[in-house]
């Protein structure tokens, strides 16, 4: 199928890409489809992608692994909240937080409150606003992706 994006143009996406929110996601409770897209041409999947609407083609957010910059990520999420995702296992279970980029890069934040999780099984995902623990919406990370990066390109 053809999907209008601001940010990609006119892209071809296999249905199978579809990821199904049911409540849709926070302030857009109306747009229920969405895909994961990558602005990479290596191929390799980069640290930060998007979370696009199939439907609206302006609505796009940037997100990533929370633990990419915070590996001891673990909120607390009632089994009530997922089991309209199907079976949730560790292996079929993706996080992913959204990320706000600013004109001054070095104030990068992740929303590590309210994470996406997603069944890659069953496409179906889920915002999450966590009630426990003592995660940001605000979690600045600059830094430690900048030393992730230069450790990287050490090796």
């Amino acid at each position: 199928m053809r999907v209008m994006t601001k940010h990609f143009g006119e892209i071809e996406l296999d249905e199978s890409k579809i990821i199904n929110f049911p409540s849709g996601i926070l302030g857009f409770d109306n747009y229920k489809e969405f895909t994961i897209l990558y602005d990479n041409e290596e191929g390799e999947r980069p640290d930060i992608s998007w979370l696009q609407s199939i439907d609206e083609p302006s609505l796009a957010i940037p997100i990533m692994s929370p633990f990419l910059v915070m590996e001891e990520y673990n909120p607390e999420v009632e089994d009530e909240l997922l089991k309209p995702l199907g079976d949730m296992k560790p292996d079929n279970m993706i996080v992913l937080v959204s990320v706000t980029v600013p004109s001054d890069v070095t104030k990068l934040s992740a929303n590590m409150k309210a994470p996406f999780i997603i069944n890659a099984e069953t496409k179906k995902g889920i915002q999450i606003i966590i009630e426990k623990g003592d995660y940001e919406i605000k979690y600045h990370f600059y830094e430690k992706l900048a030393a992730i990066k230069e450790a990287k390109e050490g090796q």
